[in-house]
């Protein structure tokens, strides 16, 4: 049997957290030779190499974020034992391990998540934000306990995932203060020509509304496209656009400042779902963000 050299791994740990060797070797007490030395012994050991250099920084492969991971959790539990031995008080949360998919509004992921941290448990929620792909693989292999999504697996990918639908509304579009009134009448011919910012065309919300843009044959005059919808969103508040959002975090917006409704459709329809590797779900906190989801966020 193999076993880990946890010494190793603790090097490696503090290394990543302090974000250098020099820095983990002021931490440590120990040479930055030496720190080097026991990370190439790690990577032999486990036959990968967990950095790559980019200029004089230190990069976390893929392997390497993975090694990462496990080792918060066995550090931690590592702190949790001392108190436990010292009889210090101790509360160890549930996990949440959650990918979102890097075109989900953010606004829309804070709203699902939030349910998970009413429960009476307490829940601690680790976020990872990549690419439906990256996400689905790192589901196959249990990094994520359920990934965040704005459209169902793909039956063509190879991966053993099932898709929960959360619920689906319809969209709104907004604008600045100041012009929102201008494209509030004849609304919704008022947004062909209207400066706008999108979502970029991988996202299953950009389809949708370039099939109702040209059903009802708006052009709109796009300003920027963007895969990140936090900084779409950003862009927007400036008022120097339109832009959409899905209707369920319209209220949210009676609270922000600067920001009009102009009108919406339920023509365009904005899916979300809860992408698990098993069929039924059963962790608690994932089971309240379905819930709630079901039965108030989307309820019409």
């Amino acid at each position: 049997m193999e076993w880990l050299n946890y010494h190793h791994l603790l090097y490696f740990w503090t290394v990543v957290r302090a974000g250098s060797i020099q820095k983990a070797s002021q931490q440590l007490q120990v040479s930055p030779p030496a720190i080097s030395a026991q990370l190439k012994l790690l990577d032999d050991q486990l036959g990968e190499k967990l950095f790559t250099r980019s200029g004089r920084r230190l990069v976390l492969t893929e392997t390497g974020r993975t090694v990462f991971s496990y080792a918060e959790d066995i550090f931690s539990l590592g702190r949790e034992l001392m108190d436990v031995v010292k009889n210090r008080p101790v509360g160890r949360p549930l996990r949440l391990d959650v990918g979102v998919v890097d075109v989900m509004p953010k606004v829309v992921v804070q709203t699902l998540l939030a349910p998970a941290l009413q429960l009476r448990e307490a829940v601690r929620i680790v976020c990872r934000e990549a690419s439906s792909d990256q996400l689905l693989g790192r589901l196959a292999t249990h990094e994520l306990d359920v990934v965040l999504s704005d459209s169902p697996v793909d039956p063509a990918l190879k991966i053993r995932a099932y898709s929960h639908l959360l619920g689906e509304c319809g969209i709104v579009f907004v604008a600045g203060a100041r012009t929102a009134p201008r494209y509030r009448r004849k609304f919704p011919e008022s947004l062909d020509g209207a400066p706008m910012f999108l979502p970029t065309d991988n996202a299953a919300l950009r389809r949708n509304l370039d099939f109702w843009f040209e059903s009802k044959q708006i052009r709109p005059l796009v300003l920027g496209e963007f895969e990140d919808y936090a900084l779409l969103r950003a862009f927007g508040e400036t008022g120097a656009g339109v832009f959409p959002l899905p209707s369920v975090v319209a209220p949210q917006l009676r609270n922000q400042k600067g920001l009009r409704t102009i009108g919406g459709t339920s023509e365009v329809r904005t899916q979300f779902y809860a992408i698990s590797a098993e069929r039924k779900l059963q962790h608690p906190a994932v089971l309240a963000i379905r819930n709630t989801a079901r039965q108030e966020l989307f309820r019409e």
